[in-house]
């Protein structure tokens, strides 16, 4: 199975904390319970990286791994650590060399309009899930930006501003 790059970095109320790579790599994953009308997570299950939708919520306190497969989903009024905010589509044939910084970039501008708190100060986590090298050469271009929180939530972490 192809797996893609997860990292979320913590912030503190100045700078950013200690990066944090998280990941899962278990096969098998599908793409999850969803309702046919507004398209939420409708039961917890590990679901393809590549069946991931913004909206999305997860827990991923307890992922270890720097590629994932599959993350573990939850509906987003259940008790969970992080959310898909935002997607983008890069371009290019060749795997890009400052892939991260990309990423990373993307995910950063797309925070503050979602949280409603510059990243800065923020203590909500993010960062990008970004293609793996093999899954690039399968034709993965999607970026998804995660946010991450220290203690579970329930609904979304969208206007949170803290």
């Amino acid at each position: 199975m192809t797996a893609k790059n997860l990292t979320v970095r913590w912030m503190s109320a100045v700078s950013l904390a200690a990066g944090a790579a998280l990941a899962l790599s278990a096969c098998g994953a599908g793409d999850g319970q969803r309702d046919e009308a507004s398209g939420e997570i409708t039961e917890a299950a590990d679901v393809n990286v590549f069946s991931l939708e913004v909206g999305d919520c997860l827990n991923v306190a307890d992922v270890t791994e720097t590629q994932v497969e599959s993350l573990p989903t939850v509906p987003c009024s259940e008790p969970h650590d992080g959310e898909v905010y935002a997607e983008t589509r890069l371009k290019g044939d060749e795997y890009p060399a400052d892939i991260d910084t990309q990423a990373e970039q993307f995910c950063y501008d797309a925070f503050e309009p979602f949280v409603g708190m510059a990243y800065e100060t923020s203590t909500i986590g993010a960062g990008p899930l970004t293609p793996s090298e093999v899954s690039w050469a399968d034709g993965d271009r999607e970026v998804q930006c995660i946010l991450m929180v220290e203690e579970p939530v329930t609904g979304t972490l969208e206007g949170a501003a803290v």
